[in-house]
């Protein structure tokens, strides 16, 4: 009875003692801002469509550039030549020599202020989509970041989990040997043990999963990225 009393004891112990650990796990710890502002830095760097975002602002601003010199398609000129010695029957000229001709196009005139407004507000549209879409890079980047901090603690609270699992089953061998505690208390710290262990490699995965989900966005491997 003294015996059971003790195994008792001792996984009492080895249970408070792991609330202990994880109880001072947090993400917080790792949280650096300084580092945060790099990753988005190099995102908006990297990243392809925010190259694509800029093109199409350059373009737009371009455009509404060109715009503004679209006035001179509205006017014309042109000459007409008509030598001295040549006489046409079926079109008789009075003025022979050159002659210049000049001609306004009043639809293109009246229609240009309205092709410069419209320009100049595609490109406001232009930019203000890129400065939308840089704004979602940014909070894509943190929630990518807390993500991968949130699966690395979790993923050392289940480390942590799969040690004390571990040192349970190793002094409950010790005591199952001896006859002190039956298959069954053993055998249910070796399932314990197989449970944790598998939640371990779930934990793994998860701060895989979280660091590629950054990566992708970041154009570059969070090792290059002091």
């Amino acid at each position: 009875m003294n015996n059971r009393i003790k195994v008792i004891c001792l996984t009492l112990f080895i249970l408070i003692s792991a609330s202990n650990i994880y109880a001072q796990e947090t993400m917080f710890k790792d949280l650096s801002y300084d580092y945060l502002e790099k990753l988005i830095a190099t995102a908006k760097k990297n990243y392809p469509e925010v190259k694509v975002k800029q093109a199409q602002a350059n373009i737009a601003r371009s455009t509404f550039h060109q715009s503004n010199f679209g006035w001179l398609e509205a006017f014309s000129a042109s000459y007409i030549y008509s030598p001295k010695s040549a006489i046409n029957l079926n079109a008789p000229t009075v003025f022979n020599g050159v002659q210049l001709v000049a001609s306004v196009s009043l639809g293109s005139l009246f229609e240009r202020p309205y092709t410069i407004h419209n320009a100049r507000e595609a490109s406001k549209i232009a930019e203000l989509q890129q400065d939308e879409y840089l704004l979602t890079l940014e909070a894509q980047i943190k929630r990518f970041y807390f993500a991968y901090l949130e699966a690395q603690t979790d993923l050392r609270s289940r480390v942590n989990a799969v040690q004390d699992a571990t040192t349970a089953v190793k002094q409950l061998k010790y005591s199952f040997q001896k006859g002190e505690i039956p298959f069954q208390t053993y055998n249910e710290a070796l399932s314990n043990l197989y449970s944790q262990n598998s939640f371990r490699i779930q934990g793994e995965l998860a701060v895989f999963t979280a660091k590629t989900n950054l990566e992708e966005l970041l154009g570059a491997k969070l090792e290059s990225i002091k």
